[in-house]
């Protein structure tokens, strides 16, 4: 089973939409949905540049578990008759861009990057279970483990950045500031538009 044994099997391709708040649901699957996918082209730069290097192999696990991601949101799109940002070819463009810049910095500026953005990632999605725990836990009990499996793998992510030198990149804070800063303004982008 892909990203730590988590399956949703539907019966359908579609879920029964009664009883759901559905403009939470809407929210919370585009915008993970927008950021799986940014998180893989941000992957996919660090590969262009770094994939043959000692850290390649590293990357490319952490990538492979991010297309497992991408893979679950884009079936959960379907089920619940979710729209995707209409910002995807920015965040095509701009997470291959951020992968690659950072990884041209070397190894540890990638491991910042990842560091960044998986603490930025890992952070959204706690505040995605809380919401979904105040709607209703049992309801929800599926997407919410889906969502506490991702987390964790994000936060498995960030400690690999951490492992790998990230905080040893040239002028890390402002880096991850910048980054972290960024991933705010596409979490925010990605729910609304």
């Amino acid at each position: 089973l892909p990203a730590g044994g988590v399956s949703l099997r539907l019966r359908s391709t579609r879920v029964a939409l009664e009883g759901i708040n559905k403009p939470v649901i809407d929210r919370i699957i585009r915008v993970d949905h927008a950021g799986e996918y940014g998180a893989n082209r941000i992957y996919a730069g660090q590969m262009a540049v770094l994939g043959r290097s000692g850290v390649g192999a590293v990357i490319q696990q952490m990538w492979n578990q991010e297309k497992d991601h991408l893979k679950k949101f884009n079936e959960l799109m379907v089920a619940y008759r979710v729209r995707p940002t209409v910002l995807l070819p920015f965040w095509n463009v701009a997470g291959f861009v951020l992968g690659a810049g950072s990884a041209l910095l070397g190894k540890k500026g990638a491991m910042a990057c990842t560091v960044a953005v998986e603490e930025s990632i890992s952070d959204h999605y706690n505040s995605q279970i809380r919401t979904l725990m105040e709607e209703d836990p049992e309801k929800y009990k599926e997407l919410l483990q889906i969502i506490k499996q991702f987390r964790d793998d994000e936060r498995e992510h960030h400690d690999i950045g951490l492992e790998h030198d990230a905080a040893a990149a040239p002028a890390y804070a402002v880096l991850k500031t910048a980054i972290q800063l960024g991933c705010k303004a596409a979490i925010f982008l990605s729910e609304r538009i």
